[in-house]
């Protein structure tokens, strides 16, 4: 009897690292006809064995995104780091929605308060941060997926370059 092969997880320890922030994170998907809708995130987790992506998004701002995941459509998801502009970009053909666990909660908004520290970092004002994370304070929702394909998106001459898992 043989044992199935086991493909590694796309991402490695670094990519899930860098993931969890600090990030400027946007995801998109697409309803039937191909229109697009996307939505601002408010931090992420990733599976111990980094094969699954937790993604938390606004409910109140982020309707057409959950209505057309939650038919099914696929899922796309940039990670930019403000401070140096290093950008990953996961993609998942499916996605299935929940709600936030108790730890979670407390998860989103350190990666607001990571966001709000590298804006600031910039030059951007309280309120830029502030505004853009309101929501996570009150309510959210979690998008779970696993990527299938991931991408360096960083500005320059390897951007849109396709990953392959290693170690």
């Amino acid at each position: 009897m043989s044992l199935p092969i086991v493909a590694p997880p796309l991402l490695n320890a670094v990519q899930a690292e860098f993931l969890l922030g600090p990030v400027a994170i946007n995801m998109a998907s697409r309803d039937k006809d191909g229109f697009p809708s996307l939505s601002r995130c408010h931090g992420c987790l990733v599976s111990p064995d980094r094969r699954e992506v937790v993604v938390f998004v606004s409910r109140s701002r982020t309707d057409p995104l959950l209505r057309d995941l939650a038919n099914g459509a696929p899922v796309a998801v940039v990670f930019c780091r403000p401070l140096t502009h290093e950008t990953l970009q996961l993609k998942g053909v499916r996605a299935r929605l929940r709600q936030l666990e108790l730890d979670e909660w407390e998860r989103m908004r350190a990666a607001g308060r990571a966001f709000a520290a590298e804006s600031l970092a910039l030059g951007f004002p309280d309120y830029f941060s502030n505004l853009i994370m309101a929501s996570s304070s009150t309510e959210a929702t979690a998008v779970v997926f696993t990527p299938v394909a991931v991408f360096e998106q960083t500005p320059g001459p390897k951007a849109g370059t396709r990953l392959e898992p290693r170690s």
